[in-house]
């Protein structure tokens, strides 16, 4: 039987309200390995964003925002910056509070989608847990979000997916393994003529960038 939706998001809030429980504000917390390799995704993720416009300013969507390690990575490089994080789990936006609470031109929300639309959205990490979830229902729900992503997002939108092409025996069964070439070619078809892909910077997982002709 196919899954919905609402059962999906049930089960992906419940797992990451606890990690964030037991591992705190750290790459562990929402299921990251580590802190280098969580830098390096956002590098990629924000290459989204044009080099001239990032001390002019822009507006940005986090979904799946956790406790706002992407907002930390921003400032640390010096952007200019109109934040704002969406996560389903009260105990990562709690986190993130905690940890952002004062910054000036940042918001956070418990939301399951955008409320919001900003020049930018970017997703990471999000597609990742599957669990039990078939593919074919996961699928339908990745493909869910990036709809989200796409009316929430002026000039264009990114995301990353552990990829297909990993090594066999490495792979984990409660984990989604996306074809990079199957999204590649469904976001452009879909959204947008200008789609890059990034599967080039050292982690089995690829980064799709969506740029909109504006």
């Amino acid at each position: 039987m196919s899954r919905g939706v609402e059962s999906i998001l049930q089960d992906v809030n419940s797992y990451y309200s606890s990690k964030i429980k037991d591992f705190g504000a750290t790459a562990q917390g929402v299921d990251w390995n580590g802190s280098v390799s969580q830098q390096l995704r956002f590098e990629q993720l924000l290459k989204i964003v044009p080099p001239e416009i990032r001390q002019q300013g822009f507006s940005l969507n986090d979904i799946g925002c956790g406790y706002g390690a992407l907002l930390s990575h921003i400032k640390q490089q010096d952007m200019s910056v109109d934040y704002y994080g969406f996560d389903l789990s009260v105990a990562m936006i709690e986190a993130a509070l905690e940890q952002h609470g004062n910054v000036s031109g940042a918001q956070f929300e418990v939301a399951d989608s955008c409320s919001r639309v900003a020049d930018y959205s970017l997703a990471s990490g999000i597609f990742n847990v599957c669990q039990d979830t078939a593919r074919e229902d996961w699928e339908a729900y990745v493909r869910t979000v990036l709809e989200s992503m796409n009316a929430c997002s002026r000039k264009g939108f990114s995301f990353n997916c552990l990829t297909s092409y990993s090594d066999l025996e490495y792979m984990r069964d409660y984990l989604y393994y996306g074809d990079p070439c199957f999204y590649f070619d469904y976001c452009k078809r879909t959204f947008s003529g200008q789609v890059a892909l990034l599967h080039d910077y050292g982690l089995y997982e690829f980064t799709l960038l969506v740029r909109k002709a504006v």
